[in-house]
């Protein structure tokens, strides 16, 4: 446990010097938040135009402490890892080392550079047609392709077919697995950036996530995945501290795409599905809100909220933002809490 923390800690400092600069670069190359969300539908309009009144002096933030985070964890682990044994730690995991490798790491860096293109598209607002030959619903396809890859990878080259449920039973679901595991990636996926809305939400959040799903691993003895959240979790520390009311830098799609679902395939390699509906039981509440949304005003042309996502919907009841972030982070532990409960059931 302590060379882990080490692990954790040699992230947190090396993370630490790197973001000074790292921001002072993408200011330099206005590498920055520009636009503001447009509303779910017409409908809502009124109230984003409440909330971009409130959050006008964000323009400016740079965008790209993803990019930052997936190069600091790729590039520490690739550093450490060949040389583990060396520090006394016996490396243990449920699968062939080298496909966990290339799981993690593809998913990891894949979705980032898919946001990294939607960052410089929205920032510098390119023609999306005019790079990839692609419609404007391009970003649905993409991940869900990835997504879909993602799965089958945790199919085909790990041998993962089953769901755990705690209590009830341990289902095989074969070739299925595919589908419902590419469906919990791209929700995920989904829910992160729904819920990378305001300073600190996202990022804070995770950080529950990661400490909770890191326990996981140490009990489970899967030697990489505990390195890996150990290095990611220092990064993301360092990173928290600037990204905080007022944030100085945002996590940008970048992160976003590749922290949601990278957060849902740690749940599927501990096989932990039902932890991770607690565990990230705020990002679900996120969606499920959003999309309830989405559909009473397509069908009905009605709102069930005044505004969504939901963090939005209680700076509209009259919170303040840190307030909203600290109550959410507040319900995030307890939900974990519960994860880590069935985790071990």
């Amino acid at each position: 446990m302590a060379l882990f923390l080490g692990i954790l800690l040699f992230s947190f400092i090396l993370t630490s010097l790197a973001i000074i600069p790292f921001i002072d670069l993408l200011y330099k190359i206005r590498f920055t938040h520009s636009v503001h969300l447009p509303p779910t539908s017409k409908i809502e309009a009124k109230e984003f135009a409440t909330l971009h009144r409130k959050q006008h002096w964000k323009i400016g933030t740079p965008v790209g402490g993803g990019i930052l985070l997936i190069t600091m964890v790729s590039l520490i682990f690739a550093l450490i890892f060949p040389n583990i044994s060396q520090l006394g730690v016996y490396i243990t995991t449920f699968y062939p080392l080298k496909e966990e490798l290339n799981l993690i790491f593809f998913t990891f860096i894949s979705f980032g550079l898919l946001g990294l293109y939607d960052d410089i598209v929205k920032i510098f607002s390119l023609k999306t047609r005019s790079l990839l030959g692609l419609g404007l619903n391009y970003k649905p396809v993409l991940k869900l392709v990835l997504a879909t890859v993602t799965a089958s990878m945790l199919y085909f080259n790990l041998g993962i077919h089953i769901f755990h449920i705690p209590f009830l039973a341990v289902l095989d679901l074969g070739w299925l697995y595919i589908p419902v595991a590419a469906l919990i990636i791209f929700l995920f996926t989904r829910a992160f950036d729904i819920t990378d809305g305001l300073d600190g939400l996202a990022s804070g959040l995770l950080l529950i996530c990661l400490l909770a799903f890191w326990a996981v691993s140490l009990t489970s003895l899967d030697t990489t995945l505990s390195v890996f959240i150990a290095l990611w979790i220092g990064s993301l520390i360092a990173f928290l501290y600037f990204n905080v009311y007022p944030a100085r830098i945002w996590l940008g799609n970048a992160g976003s795409l590749s922290f949601g679902a990278t957060l849902a395939v740690t749940g599927l390699l501990l096989g932990k599905t039902m932890s991770l509906l607690f565990i990230g039981g705020i990002f679900i509440l996120e969606i499920i809100i959003y999309y309830l949304q989405f559909v009473s005003i397509r069908l009905f042309n009605r709102r069930i909220f005044s505004v969504t996502p939901l963090h939005y919907w209680l700076q509209t009841r009259g919170w303040p933002e840190p307030k909203v972030v600290m109550r959410l982070w507040l319900v995030a532990i307890f939900l974990a809490l519960i994860g880590l409960w069935l985790a071990g059931a």
